[in-house]
This record gives C-alpha cells, sequence and structure tokens, in this order.
C-alpha cells in the first residue's frame, strides 16, 4: 500500500455545538487538542485516538470521526477556519484515491488505543484526570442534557445581578440569577449551562456560547421557582496576565435586571451529587469553582430544614488569592459548623506564605483519610486546570501515608463515580 493510501480515523471537533469549554484540550494526556479565539481542534499528527476525552465533552461535540488518507488529514490551520464540519469522503471517493474497500473497514473498525499517561515529550507524568469519573453517584437523580442546542437557545430573564466579594479586588465576581419563566429547564446540583453573548467577533461572525457552572439547588435559586444561578469572574486579563476583556463574562457583569439573555443546555451528566442517606461530600475548589459547590451545600441545607433526610458529612476545601476575593466568604461563615466543615487557603496574603487547597487537604489529613475508607463519600474537584494535579496528588498521598493503596483505591472512585472533576 502506497503513502497516500494509508487509512487512518482522524478525530475532529464539531465547531456547530462546541460551546468551548476547553475539557477536551484540559483532558488530552497527549497535547494533541488546541483551540484559538474560535474554535477547539485535534492535531492528527499527536492525537492516538486514546479516548481521554470523549467521555468528559459534555456536548458530544468531541465524538466525531472520519475516515482519510493519512497524507491528507485536515490541518489544524484548517480545523480552525471551520464553521462546520466537512461531509464525510465516500467508499468510492477513497476508493478513487487509492484506499481498498477492506482498508475502509479496517479502519473503522480498530479498536483506540488505552490513554497514556504521558506528556507531549513522551516522558511518564502523574495522570490525574486518569482518576476522575466519568459515570454519577449511584444514587444521582437522573440529568436532563441538550435540551436547548446552539441553534435554538432558549430565552431568560435576568432577575439578579450581585457583587459576591469584596469591592476593589482584582477578581470582580457576580452572583447572577436568570429566570426561564414557563420555558421547561429543568437542572440539578453540578450541571452547566452556556450564555450566548450577543454581537459579533473580529471576523464578523457570531460570538460562540460560553459555559458556566450552575450554582443553585435543583429547586431553584429561589426555592420553588424556574430560575438558576451563576457564578461569573469579569475576565480583564489572561492567563498570563496580558489584557483581555472577556466577551462573555463582561457582558454578564454588566445585565441588568430584565435583561433577556441566549441560553443552551444544560449540560452535563456525571458531575452530580450522591442522593442517599448518610453520604459525605467533600467539595475541592477555587475561584468560580464554587458555583457547583454552593448548589450542592444549599440543597443539602434546604433537606436538613425538612428533618427528613439524614445526611453524611459535608467538607468543603475553598481557595482564593485573598479572602477579599473569596466569593460568598460572607454566607460561607453564617452557615452551622456542624452541618460543614470549611477550609480555607489564600496563596496572595500580604505577609503570609502562600497556602493552596492541596495544603489545607493534608493539614486534615486525618479526617480525610477516614472518608476515603468510607464507601459513601464523594470528592468534587473544581476549578482551574492547574490546580487538578495538585488536589488529585494530595489524596494520593494521604492514602499512601496511611497504608492505602492509591492505586486500587483510585481506581475504585472512578468506577463508582466518586471522584469528579471538572477544571478548566
Amino acid at each position: 500500500m502506497t503513502t497516500e493510501a494509508v487509512l487512518i480515523q482522524q478525530h475532529l471537533i464539531d465547531p456547530e455545538i462546541c460551546i468551548r469549554c476547553n475539557t477536551c484540550e484540559a483532558t488530552c494526556p497527549v497535547g494533541a487538542i488546541t483551540h484559538d479565539s474560535r474554535n477547539y481542534v485535534v492535531d492528527a499528527d499527536k492525537c492516538n485516538l486514546c479516548m481521554a476525552c470523549v467521555p468528559p465533552c459534555p456536548t458530544g461535540s468531541i465524538d466525531n470521526w472520519r475516515s482519510m488518507p493519512k497524507v491528507k488529514v485536515y490541518s489544524v490551520e484548517e480545523q480552525l477556519t471551520w464553521d462546520d464540519l466537512p461531509a464525510a469522503l465516500s467508499e468510492a471517493e477513497l476508493q478513487a484515491m487509492g484506499i481498498s474497500g477492506d482498508a475502509v473497514l479496517a479502519a473503522t473498525s480498530a479498536e483506540p488505543a488505552p490513554a497514556q499517561a504521558v506528556n507531549v515529550s513522551g516522558e511518564a507524568v502523574f495522570n490525574s484526570a486518569a482518576y476522575g469519573a466519568t459515570l454519577p453517584p449511584w444514587s444521582a437523580a437522573h440529568a436532563y442534557t441538550n435540551l436547548y442546542g446552539p441553534k435554538s437557545p432558549t430565552t431568560a430573564t435576568v432577575v439578579g445581578n450581585f457583587k459576591v466579594n469584596e469591592a476593589g479586588t482584582t477578581n470582580e465576581t457576580h452572583h447572577i440569577v436568570i429566570d426561564f419563566g414557563s420555558m421547561p429547564f429543568p437542572v440539578l446540583e453540578g450541571q452547566s449551562v452556556a450564555i450566548v453573548p450577543p454581537g459579533v467577533d473580529a471576523l464578523g461572525k457570531p460570538h460562540h456560547a460560553r459555559q458556566y457552572s450552575i450554582a443553585s439547588p435543583r429547586n431553584g435559586e429561589r426555592a420553588g421557582y424556574n430560575n438558576v444561578s451563576l457564578t461569573v469572574k469579569r475576565v480583564i486579563e489572561d492567563h498570563e496576565g496580558k489584557p483581555v476583556q472577556g466577551v462573555c463574562s463582561n457582558y454578564l457583569c454588566d445585565v441588568k435586571v430584565g435583561d433577556a439573555i441566549q441560553v443552551i443546555g444544560p449540560f452535563g451528566s456525571s458531575f452530580l451529587m450522591p442522593n442517599h442517606p448518610k453520604s459525605n461530600i467533600v467539595m475541592i475548589c477555587t475561584g468560580t469553582g464554587s458555583a457547583p459547590m454552593r448548589g450542592m451545600t444549599e440543597w443539602r441545607r434546604r433537606l436538613r430544614q425538612t428533618g427528613k433526610f439524614e445526611g453524611g458529612k459535608l467538607m468543603l476545601f475553598f481557595g482564593a488569592r485573598t479572602q477579599q476575593e473569596l466569593p460568598y466568604f460572607g454566607p460561607l461563615q453564617k452557615l452551622p459548623k456542624d452541618f460543614i466543615d470549611i477550609n480555607f487557603a489564600f496563596s496572595r496574603t500580604p505577609g503570609q506564605p502562600k497556602r493552596y487547597v492541596q495544603d489545607a487537604m493534608r493539614e486534615r489529613a486525618a479526617d480525610l483519610v477516614a472518608l476515603l475508607k468510607d464507601p459513601n463519600t464523594y470528592f468534587y474537584v473544581c476549578g482551574l486546570k492547574s490546580m487538578e494535579e495538585g488536589v488529585v496528588l494530595a489524596l494520593h498521598d494521604v492514602a499512601t501515608q496511611a497504608g492505602l493503596d492509591w492505586e486500587a483505591l483510585g481506581s475504585t472512585l472512578k468506577k463508582e463515580g466518586r471522584l469528579h472533576l471538572e477544571t478548566y
């Protein structure tokens, strides 16, 4: 078979339904996924078809493949220009390129390789993503997903916009409440929505939707109402500190009560809380990663008030640069100590050493070991991708130092839907 006749299954991302949540790029163990301001794309020269990015994708946009001659694969540069996926080549077209029918069959039936815990240089690394569950807890409620797609968003009305950290802080964060009126929009704690900002980008094309975790419980920000809340940080610089105006975050932070906004979703069917009695929840987050944790905490608080649900232990590890930047600091202080065990970690407090959530976790090693041993304990991690490895390594170290077999335990946590990672 000539070089031209070698056929591969090229992994592609559908730009029409991708919500640019960065889950795929963060999950890829070989650095095959990249993006620009418009599209997320897969580099065929790096992709080993390990499938690690497929289960976490909230929309299914990642699950697309094309049978392509190896020398004619779509380049990264070409994919970045797409508004939709190209049609698959027909068998006749492939045969015209010198591909036999047997080669087509062999390529489309090939088994994907297992995910590799290596970096782009091929060096072995601690693969924190390998322990993240793709199944929800066994007692989680049924999640509805993708009720409203990018081509048919629904409309919600802004009913509240509140600043939830101290004025004058760099990371200005808002708590935004949107109401769907009579339009069905069932959600669960841990799910997310995507907001479509108005206007067009520099190329004159409509802005893509941006994803935000839901910060309210299943029966509404205001109990009994068809509304949800979001936790949004105003983006004014990129991860390298360069000035940039986040299109959707600035739009949302500036919305007024009564404004109509376009919403798609909901998304997410695994990052869900357990519902069985005596289940323990350990929540580890930074910044706006607190949104799903707030929803879970508030739902447990409301259940507690009914006196009809016997909840297990709630433990929160919450990190920010300073106390002033931490969202919801005031309301958290009002929660009863016998209801939730709160541990803060601040990395930029003047005159104090840097302290991160994984440091606070190690300080509470004895309590975490007891929870790790309890099959009714569920762990949730949400925040920037940079925190994920440190958090999972802390769990690894806490378990190992207590004489537990982390590989066996980590495998069990994943298989039973008890360790959930949602980082971006």
